[in-house]
């Protein structure tokens, strides 16, 4: 029984196009799929893009294919340095070895596939490299690579396996013979990227844990649109050390809670608290505000399962918030009008919302 007309639609598609050849005659008995040569072509056509747009560079993909050991190493190093070359190609290529991984994969039953697999590898290989290089990148491990020892600045940390880790102290380091090294290295364009990707992950989360260091959100993408505005030696060399030098504002910032006698979590609230025309006597007393209002909320938290699935659950989270912040026990100073009051217990009900949702923790870089 055929109910909902299934049969008939389904011999109304196949006498459309499993026998349907483009033209007015239907009695043909072509195949829908379109003939491996076409295919081919396509793919030979992908492969194409990928060569034109490193030849256009001055590099060419047989490097790749056809040396082996260091050299081919070295060749696939130049490759990723032209790719580099800003944000702008490094999408260009990525889109284009997308494109000839998807016509590979389309050509795998193919007769003759076998002679783009080395072209396909070749670009498969740079591709991945690119990724572990944004999956992997440490600002530690780039300055290593730059210079062995930078004497001072070099502190070891016992894991407790009888390994060492070497972390470099960003506020030791000579920014000078640092941007000397950087002057001479032949991966300048690998380098920036590769910072960018380290700081990236670590503003992002840093912003995830505080929302008031948007700040450097604003600085960082305005250091990326001058480097991606116009290319030179001077300007990757100038960005380089503007990175290196946000990476160090990005250190200070964290050190801000053990200055301020607080910890990242309480840091967090005691920002959405804080005026610039605060007395010293409210900047104690909002300290204060933000430890204890932090521990219970903890607690209150932590006895509703699951709060932020429900309406009625945040609810009355954020009726806590406000009546802890408005009570004259507990709440903020008396110079806070009923409005900020207000203000200040929904921007850390979002807060704590946000922080439940993605439960980010940073890690040390």
């Amino acid at each position: 029984m055929d109910y909902c007309g299934i049969l008939k639609n389904l011999h109304s598609a196949l006498a459309t196009f499993a026998v349907h050849t483009g033209t007015e005659d239907r009695q043909t008995n072509a195949p829908p799929a379109r003939p491996q040569e076409a295919l081919l072509d396509e793919l030979l056509e992908a492969i194409g893009a990928v060569r034109s747009f490193l030849a256009a560079k001055e590099f060419q993909l047989k490097d790749i294919i056809d040396k082996s050991g260091f050299n081919r190493n070295a060749a696939i190093v130049s490759a990723k340095e032209i790719i580099n070359e800003n944000d702008e190609t490094r999408k260009r290529f990525e889109i284009m070895a997308r494109e000839v991984f998807r016509k590979f994969k389309a050509c795998l039953n193919v007769t003759g596939i076998i002679n783009y697999r080395r072209p396909h590898d070749a670009i498969n290989i740079v591709y991945k490299s690119l990724q572990e290089d944004r999956e992997q990148a440490d600002i530690s491990q780039i300055i290593r690579e730059l210079h062995e020892i930078v004497g001072e600045s070099i502190t070891v940390s016992d894991t407790g396996d009888g390994e060492d880790v070497r972390l470099y102290d960003i506020s030791s380091i000579d920014f000078e013979r640092l941007r000397q090294e950087f002057a001479i290295s032949p991966q300048k364009n690998t380098q920036v990227q590769n910072l960018k990707s380290a700081i990236e992950k670590r503003l992002a989360l840093m912003l995830a844990q505080n929302p008031r260091r948007t700040n450097f959100q604003q600085h960082y993408e305005k250091l990326i649109a001058e480097y991606n505005w116009e290319k030179d030696r001077l300007t990757i060399e100038k960005t380089f050390e503007a990175l290196l030098h946000f990476v160090a504002d990005l250190n200070e910032e964290q050190g801000r809670a053990v200055r301020e006698g607080l910890d990242e979590a309480t840091l967090a609230v005691f920002d959405l608290f804080n005026r610039e025309d605060l007395s010293p006597e409210d900047i104690k007393h909002i300290k204060t505000v933000a430890v204890d209002l932090y521990a219970r909320l903890q607690v209150e938290i932590d006895r509703i399962s699951d709060w932020q699935a429900k309406e009625g659950t945040r609810d009355q989270v954020k009726q806590f918030i406000f009546d802890f912040l408005y009570s004259d026990e507990t709440g903020l100073p008396s110079s806070y009008s009923m409005n900020e009051v207000t203000q200040k217990s929904d921007l850390v009900f979002g807060h704590f919302l946000n922080q439940s949702q993605h439960r980010l923790v940073l890690p040390t870089i």
